[in-house]
């Protein structure tokens, strides 16, 4: 009996001890964010559908060089993926994200890595908790998307990097692996990997003399390797469509460098990142300062320079959209962390008046008010997402009188956050208007963290983050569309538009895609747009209709 008693407390400690290993506690942290939902699964047009249909194609054909039968304008990294995904637990939506979901995983534990050689481990933790609840990024990490796995491999050849520097016994596997890193890169998302490789060459060039990153040949045997894939793909694609494999790879660049998409003009990023990473943004903004003013010893280029080159290549580009710029979010984490711990060292000294009266006695007054200001800095920050939070539970609570189900929803998160960031100005009231000195700089930044995983983990639930297009969904689960869908090619006439690729994806059987429906035979099922209904010659029944297309069987 006595063993036991000994026992017991001692394997609760082991495992009290491994809950707490950093580790495990980011996977806490992000696992449920990655796993919400509401049960039900639908795909985002345009993209996800995109490469969720053409991995289907590729894994149900079993051809994986390109089974749509011409040349592809994009490297086939993504399709393998999620094909393989596809093998391993069949088709579905669910399938379809998992690839970008690990890599999300691994995303944290290597933006943990690079943390703790630049900035020490408690910034480094932070900076994984701020990135898995950045809305965007955690957006992405459920998508069917080649963005985080793309990411995932720059983060990798980053790490490699600092690694090789720190240990330069093994620095050889390390710069091998980071030009694998960045070979495969080119699998994953072609010539946009150029753009991260272009960022990282003030510190490749300007530290060269330190670490000659550059004069080492496993930098460049690694890569070689990587490229391996992408280029036997193009062999064999070669084979079939000639050069036209090569045209259609560089003219799909080309023709994002030369096209200004939605209007969206070269400002269009400094608006967009902070909206899509708030508060995120706004903190990564305070630790650009602090790391500014003391600049972190050989890590600068890599910390400051970095971002700021990608941001200028992004906007320099003319195709600008969100997920385009996914590859800063990172960078932003690493900031915010930065700046939020720098704001949290601040909360715990509190502000004294009598240092500053001091100071303006000695004549320094713009010193003193530079100081002051600093010192208020994170009771200011407190007041004003407090009075954000009144006004959030004041306009979801009139949000929530209306019978609009998707107002009701977004209602819902607004309460959950003001309530949130309505706790930031109790806590600092709490410690130095009520003298609680329990509340320290660690509740203080628990106060901004939690309010966004937890409206992130409602957002999930609600099946905002999953469930992008229900009404496709269960329009193909009807019993009575699902036998014939089931059992009957269906064949595209003119279908081309952004939710195609949703029919495609959702139609079990899809036949090939025609001009009209005239060629096809008789008794055979069409999917047609519903405004071309008037200009169709061929005698046809409709089925059913989905939205803006038909589904039709066509008459003898």
């Amino acid at each position: 009996m006595l063993y036991k008693t000994r026992v017991l407390p001692s394997l609760w400690r082991q495992i009290y001890v491994f809950a707490r290993l950093p580790y495990v506690t980011l996977l806490i942290w992000l696992l449920p964010l990655l796993l919400c939902n509401s049960g039900q699964n639908s795909l985002m047009a345009h993209d996800e559908g995109y490469y969720a249909g053409r991995a289907r194609q590729m894994f149900e054909s079993g051809d994986w060089i390109a089974p749509w039968g011409n040349a592809h304008h994009k490297t086939p990294g993504p399709y393998w993926l999620i094909a393989s995904s596809y093998q391993l637990f069949g088709v579905s939506e669910f399938s379809a994200r998992i690839p970008s979901a690990i890599a999300g995983i691994f995303c944290l534990v290597t933006i943990y890595e690079i943390g703790k050689i630049l900035l020490g481990k408690k910034v480094a933790w932070l900076a994984a908790t701020i990135l898995s609840v950045e809305f965007l990024w955690l957006q992405s990490c459920r998508l069917a998307a080649p963005d985080i796995p793309m990411i995932l491999l720059v983060l990798l050849a980053i790490l490699s990097f600092l690694k090789a520097e720190i240990h330069h016994k093994y620095s050889y596997y390390w710069l091998f692996i980071a030009g694998l890193s960045f070979g495969l890169g080119f699998l994953m998302r072609s010539l946009m990997i150029f753009l991260p490789m272009i960022a990282l060459l003030p510190y490749l060039i300007g530290e060269h003399r330190r670490h000659h990153h550059l004069a080492n040949p496993m930098l460049y045997l690694g890569l070689a390797v990587g490229l391996i894939p992408t280029l036997a793909w193009l062999w064999l694609s070669w084979s079939r469509y000639g050069y036209e494999s090569f045209n259609r790879l560089l003219g799909f660049v080309v023709e994002l460098g030369s096209e200004d998409r939605n209007h969206n003009g070269v400002l269009f990023y400094f608006w967009n990142i902070p909206l899509k990473s708030f508060p995120w943004g706004f903190f990564s903004l305070i630790g650009l300062a602090v790391v500014l003013h003391r600049p972190i010893a050989r890590y600068q280029l890599i910390l400051v320079g970095v971002p700021l080159v990608w941001f200028t290549e992004l906007s320099i580009f003319s195709t600008r959209l969100s997920h385009y710029a996914l590859g800063l979010y990172p960078f932003i984490a690493l900031l915010a962390a930065l700046g939020l711990d720098w704001l949290g060292r601040i909360y715990q000294r509190g502000f004294t008046h009598s240092t500053t009266s001091q100071q303006k006695h000695k004549g320094n007054i713009l010193l003193s008010l530079m100081r002051e200001t600093r010192e208020k800095l994170p009771r200011n920050l407190s007041y004003a997402f407090g009075v954000l939070g009144i006004v959030l539970l004041l306009v979801s609570t009139f949000a929530l009188i209306s019978d609009d189900f998707d107002i009701d929803q977004q209602a819902t998160l607004g309460l959950i956050l003001g309530l949130g960031w309505l706790i930031l100005p109790l806590v600092w009231i709490g410690r130095y208007h009520f003298g609680k000195k329990f509340l320290t700089d660690n509740y203080w930044i628990a106060c901004w963290l939690l309010p966004c995983w937890l409206t992130l983990a409602m957002t999930g639930s609600l099946g905002l983050l999953s469930d992008y297009n229900p009404t496709f969904k269960a329009f193909f689960q009807q019993p009575a569309i699902a036998s014939i869908l089931q059992n009957h090619p269906v064949s595209f006439a003119q279908v081309e538009d952004k939710n195609s690729v949703l029919l495609n994806f959702y139609t079990p059987i899809p036949g090939p895609r025609v001009d009209a429906i005239s060629q096809l035979p008789a008794l055979s099922y069409a999917w047609i747009s519903a405004p071309e209904q008037p200009q169709l010659s061929t005698p046809y029944q409709v089925i059913a209709t989905l939205q803006e297309y038909q589904l039709i069987q066509v008459l003898p």
